[in-house]
């Protein structure tokens, strides 16, 4: 591939992204700030996530942060699908002969390009890097042997309702109901930037992508038919238990292990989540069914099957990615897993270190006294168990802090709407006392 259609690929690329960085609606990312900490000196800032989470917009945006003269490429485009890893040479000299002297580069989903690795880890010596990714797997293999100690990685999801909210702290009732009616439609759409451009269509399109590129391409997958409805599955049942055996049955994949490794594929590519279990033996954990959740709403609202709205799993989902989403920004390292007994039920349990920090009951509808009696009960067995005093449960609009009594025991248990979590700031102080006294090497 020769320099000048390097070049022209790098301008229409740049001109590209730059028409929506300055666009009216374009949106601040709040990991922004994390991210700068992450690139005052030489580096290599790994940026992973979901497909069209918005990674290569994010990375010029930190690009413009820290005022660099930046290098971007992204090899997603169809015109660099022939690319090779001699030819990478070519492409930092397209940008010196584009930009002059650079200091900082973006290599937009990289992993495209076979052994790219030693090019990115000689780069780092005296630039600062952003290297981008759809699939979790990219720190593995080649990648953590070259950079052992010289990468950093964020995982960034598609918007947070705090990110598309205009109104940060709602004070008036007018403010509230405006937030409550934003959180509906933020509950029924999707948080992937493009919906925001191109409606329910462009989900069906990402969901796709995923399915063949990051999926059956990248892992050669035989049984591409059973792999389709296994998924199709797994996202119509969000915030349901699901075991690989059963699974394995369901979709006749001949054994577990088969199954097991069609999970992972969806996992590394972001397209779901799984939690397991908690328990204090591991090999508890690893035997006991799981539970499933899609990365965006988008794939509930416009992919998945369903029969009628369930507003309570839909909540669900949403309080978990987000959980997911503050453990990154607030860097704390959180284990976060979902509780069962046969007389129990939590939504989520949150683990830090060796203890339990919080119980999180995630409640639609806590004006049913039936429904609310239930959670209630299971929150406070579940404290009891677990040895932990911080007990929430998130509402649709109710809002207490009471005493709550069962089993012999009384605990203090908050009452918050969803709309209000959400907004909260991902740093609180709790996190940061954490965080001080638990702050790790960057891998």
């Amino acid at each position: 591939m020769d320099i000048g259609t390097i070049k022209g690929i790098i301008k229409d690329q740049r001109e590209e992204i730059e028409e929506k960085l300055k666009s009216k609606d374009a949106i601040k990312r709040e990991y922004l700030p994390l991210s700068k900490n992450y690139l005052k000196h030489p580096n290599i800032l790994t940026i992973l996530g979901v497909r069209r989470c918005g990674k290569s917009f994010f990375s010029m945006q930190i690009s413009n942060l820290i005022k660099a003269n930046t290098g971007y490429i992204n090899f997603e485009d169809e015109r660099l699908a022939s690319i090779k890893v001699q030819h990478l040479d070519k492409v930092l000299q397209a940008f010196y002969e584009l930009y002059g002297k650079i200091n900082f580069i973006i290599l937009d989903e990289i992993q495209n390009v076979e052994k790219w690795e030693l090019f990115a880890a000689r780069l780092r010596r005296t630039k600062k890097v952003i290297i981008t990714g759809s699939n979790s797997r990219l720190l593995s293999g080649e990648l953590a042997t070259h950079l052992t100690g010289r990468h950093i990685d964020i995982t960034i999801s598609p918007f947070s309702f705090r990110e598309i909210s205009p109104i940060k702290q709602p004070l008036t009732t007018f403010e509230i109901a405006k937030t409550r009616k934003l959180l509906e439609r933020y509950l029924n759409s999707s948080s992937f930037p493009e919906y925001r451009i191109f409606g329910k269509s462009i989900v069906r399109v990402i969901y796709e992508d995923i399915i063949y590129k990051d999926c059956i391409r990248r892992y050669k997958i035989k049984k591409e038919g059973a792999f389709r409805e296994l998924t199709y599955y797994l996202i119509s049942n969000f915030s349901n238990e699901f075991s690989y055996s059963k699974l394995a049955k369901m979709f006749k994949l001949g054994d577990v292990h088969t199954a097991k490794n069609y999970v992972s594929y969806l996992e590394n590519s972001y397209a779901i989540i799984t939690l397991k279990r908690f328990s204090y033996k591991l090999k508890e954990q690893e035997l006991a069914p799981r539970k499933t959740y899609n990365i965006d709403q988008g794939f509930s609202n416009f992919v998945a099957f369903k029969q009628t709205k369930d507003v309570g799993k839909i909540y669900e989902n949403t309080v978990l990615v987000d959980l997911l989403r503050r453990n990154v920004l607030n860097e704390t390292y959180s284990e976060t897993y979902y509780y069962k007994t046969p007389n129990c039920e939590v939504d989520f349990i949150i683990k830090q270190a060796n203890k339990v920090k919080q119980l999180i009951q995630v409640c639609y509808n806590i004006n049913d006294l039936k429904t609310k009696e239930r959670e209630i009960r299971a929150l406070i067995k579940a404290s009891k168990e677990l040895k932990c005093k911080n007990l929430l449960v998130i509402t649709d609009d109710y809002e207490a802090e009471k005493q709550e009594k069962w089993f012999g025991t009384k605990r203090k248990v908050r009452f918050t709407p969803l709309w209000k979590w959400l907004l909260k700031e991902a740093d609180d102080k709790a996190d940061n006392k954490f965080r001080k006294h638990n702050r790790r090497s960057p891998t």
